[in-house]
């Protein structure tokens, strides 16, 4: 059966689906969703790029951060790292590995945790922190109650942590929240998916209460012609992420919007797909087999925060924040490894990639907050450092 063919089979046996519920199908199925089939969809050989794909210097960068963020909080004795979405594990593997060799205290102190839901990339996650696991470094845990096997996202999000609550904690996510299922809005109504021969085809019917509030308090109505994505799902995971923090940090690094932004005409209908790096925007041409996405409301995940007891500070580019922890060694991260000329050449284009606007340095944007530190502390922080001398 194919997962066009499982699609098919749940509208005929319950009736049209929600937009949301294909999505959640198409990305997440536990064996034939895009995330499920097979690990090789990142970098070169895949369907898409992260940062971590780019070069190492993303997770020595951040590594440096998240030390930064231990000593604000006093150093203390245990630390937990929570990574939401690891895919396969270059990001976690470039922090730890860069913290065993530059922060030694630091990397005594972390014990870092997997959120991965796809048994897939559970598996080669497991491969590619093999060491890190035998030694009880790594840790897996998993969103609500699937444990990775349910096609079901949780109604109500809940996030499992390795070590005591009183723990400190830096939750991450990066290109996270980008891939949770949205619902589709127009002035015709609330998009529902049917199917008529085997072939889907839509339907609109009213709108929900929590729709329309949502729009209303963080985004904007779709005029005609418009197509407007509502990421419910998406607050309610900041919502259970900020719930989960006792006293750390959350950084969420993803491509998205604000309210004002979309008040002045811009991200109005993002729904994307990739497929062999090539993007598209049909979402019915291939299910299971290409990337769906949708830019994130950052609007309603600070307010989600916010309402949780976090403090959020002001928006970044990846530019700006990934600028501010870099300059101060001139990126010495980066280039610790080059012996040759022609090598430091090739690591600067990389590093180029990461932080201008011609490759992702404008296009990302760095979400961060913290509760229970003092905000004189937080105001230390390098990765803020350099946003805030031009603000």
């Amino acid at each position: 059966m194919t997962l066009r063919d499982k699609i098919v089979q749940e509208i005929r046996e319950h009736g049209p689906i929600a937009f949301s519920r294909y999505m959640e199908m198409c990305l997440y199925d536990p064996e034939l969703g895009f995330y499920s089939q097979t690990a090789e969809r990142f970098g070169k050989a895949g369907d898409f790029y992260t940062s971590s794909d780019v070069h190492a210097v993303f997770g020595r960068l951040l590594a440096r951060q998240f030390e930064e963020m231990w000593r604000v909080l006093g150093s203390p004795p245990q630390i937990e790292i929570l990574e939401l979405g690891p895919g396969r594990g270059l990001f976690a593997r470039d922090v730890l590995d860069w913290s065993e060799k530059k922060f030694p205290e630091f990397f005594r102190a972390v014990r870092y945790t997997l959120v991965e839901r796809s048994p897939t990339l559970q598996q080669r996650l497991g491969i590619t922190l093999d060491r890190h696991f035998t030694v009880g470094k790594v840790s897996m845990a998993c969103i609500g109650e699937g444990k990775g096997t349910t096609a079901v996202m949780p109604a109500e999000p809940a996030l499992a942590r390795e070590l005591s609550p009183e723990v400190p904690v830096i939750i991450f996510a990066n290109e996270f929240f980008d891939a949770l299922p949205v619902e589709i809005l127009t002035v015709r109504g609330e998009l529902r998916i049917t199917e008529t021969g085997g072939r889907f085809t839509e339907s609109w019917v009213p709108p929900s209460s929590d729709t329309l509030d949502f729009l209303d308090r963080f985004g904007v109505r779709p005029e005609s012609g418009e197509r407007i994505e509502v990421p419910l799902l998406a607050q309610q995971h900041m919502s259970a992420i900020a719930n989960t923090v006792g006293l750390g940090f959350v950084v969420a690094i993803d491509y998205g919007y604000t309210r004002a932004e979309q008040l002045a005409g811009r991200h109005r209908g993002t729904l994307m797909t990739y497929r062999q790096h090539s993007a598209g925007a049909n979402p019915y041409e291939a299910p299971g087999e290409q990337d769906i996405t949708a830019h994130v409301n950052f609007t309603a995940l600070e307010v989600a925060a916010r309402q949780h007891g976090m403090r959020v500070e002001p928006l970044l580019t990846q530019s700006q924040f990934l600028m501010g922890i870099g300059e101060r060694n001139q990126f010495a991260d980066a280039f610790v490894d080059c012996r040759l000329p022609q090598e430091h050449a090739k690591v600067a284009l990389q590093l180029k990639h990461l932080v201008t606007p011609a490759g992702m340095g404008e296009t990302f944007h760095v979400l961060l907050a913290s509760k229970s530190v003092p905000v004189e502390l937080v105001a230390r922080l390098s990765g803020l450092s350099f946003g805030s001398r031009r603000t």
